[in-house]
């Protein structure tokens, strides 16, 4: 999973991307600081995972992990180019999903771009210029759908209706998500790579004052909620600061901040559940004395297709998959237990995983 960062410069991007991924990044408080993208692999964290791993004592632990990128901030004009946004929005069609980081807080010492805080304008000025650099793909893609439509194909014709259909959309400043697509349609979708058919998540970034005060109450935070809400997005609220507090702290120590700041969960660990849950993914497990890991899947995917992430082999010969739910396997303590109570279930060909199934698949080939 690829998430990319983007949003206004000086909004917190790089400031978040340098906490969660400790990875460095150049962070200052001017335009254009990153110019390439930062990329940082961050380990999910499981702690059915640490189960599985007191359980086994494995010579080899090895979670999912997640791709953050750190794409440059996004001004007026990117999709002409201004302030190498062509370059900028390039990047973004190589992500999963869009991380959009949206300043909702004051202060004096970080310039805005354009003068004053307005997290709506700020979404709607990013979003109008992937709906524009979008607009130009779709167009310049029309074109040459309708020279190829004189070869007499009908699949052309079918494109084409397609094409005609997103383009409505975006000249009516609406995302190409924003529209139902058929079966038939899809391939030609994903081809494009449009970067407003990429879910997004806006992450409302507050001060620390705010975020302590509560969210409940925030006016920005409301607006942003409304706004997503309208186009059926979600948003999650962080503080990007705090982030950079607890980035170097050791397990304890960052389970007491959190502690004291009356929090669950990390803004990261909060990130990468709430990225899971806009790609419709989730993790299945294996484990043995070898190596305990965790794979990540699609939602609905089918057994044979799981095992086919391990390696190919074992889905083009798949016989059946031995599978415990995590909960019985707590329960039981071992999967001889499980065993022996029947809690281990064979399943064949159409049975679909289920986030935290514990795994062993037979295949032959």
């Amino acid at each position: 999973m690829k998430l990319g960062i983007v949003g206004l410069p000086n909004v917190g991007k790089s400031t978040l991307f340098n906490a969660i991924t400790r990875a460095g990044a150049e962070s200052a408080n001017y335009p254009f600081c990153t110019i390439e993208p930062n990329v940082g692999i961050v380990d999910v964290p499981d702690e059915r995972l640490d189960f599985l791993a007191k359980l086994y004592d494995p010579k080899k632990y090895t979670p999912a992990t997640i791709e953050f990128v750190d794409i440059a901030g996004l001004v007026k004009g990117a999709s002409r180019g201004e302030g190498l946004g062509n370059k900028f929005l390039s990047h973004i069609r190589e992500v999963d999903a869009i991380v959009h980081v949206v300043r909702c807080f004051e202060d004096p010492n970080i310039v805005h771009v354009d003068g004053c805080i307005d997290p709506i304008r700020d979404i709607e000025t990013i979003n109008l210029e992937l709906v524009l650099a979008d607009l130009e793909t779709v167009t310049k893609r029309i074109e040459r759908t309708k020279k190829m439509m004189k070869s007499g194909d009908k699949k052309f014709a079918q494109e084409l209706a397609l094409l005609e259909k997103i383009e409505g959309a975006l000249a009516n400043e609406q995302s190409a998500r924003s529209l139902t697509y058929t079966p038939e349609e899809e391939p030609i979708l994903k081809e494009m790579c449009l970067l407003t058919q990429k879910p997004v998540l806006y992450a409302a970034n507050l001060s620390e004052a705010d975020f302590m005060a509560g969210i409940e109450t925030n006016e920005a935070v409301a607006r942003v909620n409304a706004y997503a809400e309208a186009e059926g997005s979600k948003v999650l609220t962080i503080c990007a600061k705090i982030e950079e507090d607890i980035a170097d702290l050791d397990a304890e120590e960052k389970a007491a901040f959190l502690e004291d700041l009356h929090l669950d969960k990390s803004g990261l660990d909060r990130l990468i559940q709430a990225g899971y849950e806009l790609l419709g993914l989730i993790s299945y497990l294996t484990g043995g004395p070898e190596e305990v890991r965790a794979w990540t899947i699609t939602r609905g995917t089918k057994a044979p297709q799981a095992a086919g992430k391990i390696h190919s082999d074992f889905e083009r010969g798949f016989i059946r998959a031995e599978v415990i739910a995590f909960s019985d396997l707590v329960d039981c303590g071992s999967a001889v237990v499980a065993r022996e109570r029947g809690l281990m279930r064979s399943e064949g060909k159409e049975y679909v995983m289920q986030d935290g199934d514990v795994v062993l698949f037979r295949f032959n080939v």
